[in-house]
């Protein structure tokens, strides 16, 4: 069963979305970790969307390349990019098409929890892969904690380990992965854990854990 779907209902939504969607503004805890890398230094926003961090990464000095899965999110960054120099790559997450200890910093926000737990671990594998040795990650992932608040909304089933699909509109008929502290840091072994937080994300109950790591050598 292929699980790394939810870039379908993305690319839909993508296709609508403007400069007035929350998902046009960049993360405040993106930019201050952007503040803190090297002018110039090489960035993968893996999973883009329209760009949002994307574009305020480039604007930064930065060198960013952007990858999404969605049509729709390289259009609309394209769109808004006007001049900033932004590579833009449509891809899946597993498979990442750069070569070895490519990038200085990976970001990944609300992205790669969007699959099984093999989704998840290739992701990783792939993210670990193309940073140098002690290159940063920043990224979000879905909590355990959040899982409750999930269910008390609509009807959901688990089709494998700690990966959930549910009833209704939006992204969650698609597969999403949802983990406790041990499970995450499981995953990411292959990292040294900075800063670990399981916190609300953006309305009550939106329990995400916010991860930054470096790659280990």
């Amino acid at each position: 069963m292929t699980t790394d779907t939810a870039h379908h209902f993305w690319n839909a939504h993508w296709a609508t979305a403007d400069g007035r969607s929350k998902w046009a503004r960049p993360e405040p805890e993106v930019m201050a970790h952007a503040a803190t890398l090297a002018p110039g230094a090489r960035v993968l926003d893996l999973g883009a969307g329209i760009g949002r961090h994307a574009l305020a990464l480039a604007r930064a000095g930065l060198s960013v390349s952007a990858l999404d899965a969605a049509p729709q999110s390289l259009s609309a960054i394209r769109a808004a990019a006007g001049n900033l120099p932004i590579h833009l790559h449509q891809g899946l997450m597993t498979s990442l098409p750069f070569a070895d200890a490519s990038f200085d910093h990976v970001l990944s926000w609300n992205v790669i929890y969007h699959g099984d737990e093999t989704i998840v671990a290739r992701t990783i594998a792939e993210i670990g892969r193309v940073l140098k040795p002690g290159g940063s990650f920043l990224g979000t992932m879905l909590s355990a904690r959040r899982l409750p608040v999930e269910q008390a909304k609509a009807p959901g089933r688990e089709i494998s380990r700690n990966t959930w699909i549910f009833d209704g509109p939006g992204d969650k008929v698609h597969p999403h992965y949802f983990c406790n502290a041990r499970d995450l840091l499981a995953l990411f072994s292959g990292f040294e854990v900075l800063s670990l937080r399981d916190q609300v994300h953006y309305t009550p109950g939106s329990w995400h854990w916010h991860l930054l790591a470096e790659r280990l050598a």
